[in-house]
């Protein structure tokens, strides 16, 4: 009887830090009109439900977004990553297909789904109150093998790359750190608080924003592309002066 004791207290423990964890993930979509619900599910319908299924279940063509909540549907389509315009190794960014209403209300729509990631608030998203240096730790230990020290972005394997950073969203940087998109990893708020990410975007913002002292910064790239361009330029230069001091002296 100690057992089964024990595993029921274990479960409702279980349970419980469960409902707490999700509650203010899936927020987004008790607070969501009925309405914005209803013409999310009329916009996932006729641009989404080809792949994703009418109900979000997933299709061979798409994975299912149950559960993804609203910030990655905010994220996806905000972006103009979805609808997806071909087929590749990943969803490109381009000019978005819905309007900022639309977008909240497929959003909503997804939300009702399951719980997930909520969209941020605009508290955790004001860079001013975030702390650039504690965010450079943070970025250079979890984000920098990919997408470069100071947020140029990189290539990856097999036709992948990590994105230029310079134009992205404080709410768009949030919630990609969020939900994880394409190739990066989830960190949720276990492994960096909402404080974190705001000092992760309080980072991004001084490096993509302060100029270059030394001129032109050649991608930041690193050493390495420093290197090839001076060894290309600053041989070529070399070897056409000699050209030109050798025909001189003829």
């Amino acid at each position: 009887m100690a057992l089964v004791v024990l595993l029921l207290v274990g479960l409702l423990l279980t349970g419980g830090a469960y409902a707490l964890f999700t509650q203010t993930s899936s927020a987004k979509a008790e607070t969501a009109s009925s309405s914005d619900i209803e013409e999310g599910q009329k916009l996932f319908v006729a641009n989404c439900a080809t792949c994703h299924g009418l109900s979000g279940e997933g299709s061979k063509a798409g994975p299912g977004l149950i559960g993804v909540g609203a910030a990655a549907v905010d994220f996806q389509v905000g972006t103009g990553r979805m609808p997806l315009q071909a087929n590749g190794p990943q969803a490109r960014a381009k000019e978005p297909q819905f309007n900022d209403e639309q977008t909240a209300q497929l959003a909503a729509y997804v939300a009702s789904l399951g719980p997930g990631p909520a969209i941020p608030e605009e508290e955790n998203l004001d860079g001013s109150k975030g702390d650039p240096a504690a965010g450079g730790s943070l970025f250079r230990a979890n984000c920098a093998m990919c997408h470069n020290v100071v947020g140029a972005g990189g290539a990856l394997t097999r036709g992948k790359y990590a994105p230029n950073l310079e134009d992205v969203s404080d709410k768009h940087i949030y919630e990609a750190m969020q939900t994880g998109p394409q190739n990066m990893p989830i960190f949720n708020d276990a492994n960096l608080t909402p404080d974190d990410k705001r000092d992760v975007i309080a980072y991004v913002n001084e490096v993509t924003e302060t100029p270059s002292p030394g001129g032109f910064k050649l991608g930041s790239l690193g050493p390495v592309a420093e290197g090839l361009f001076i060894w290309f330029f600053g041989l070529s230069a070399v070897i056409g002066l000699t050209v030109w001091l050798s025909s001189r002296s003829k």
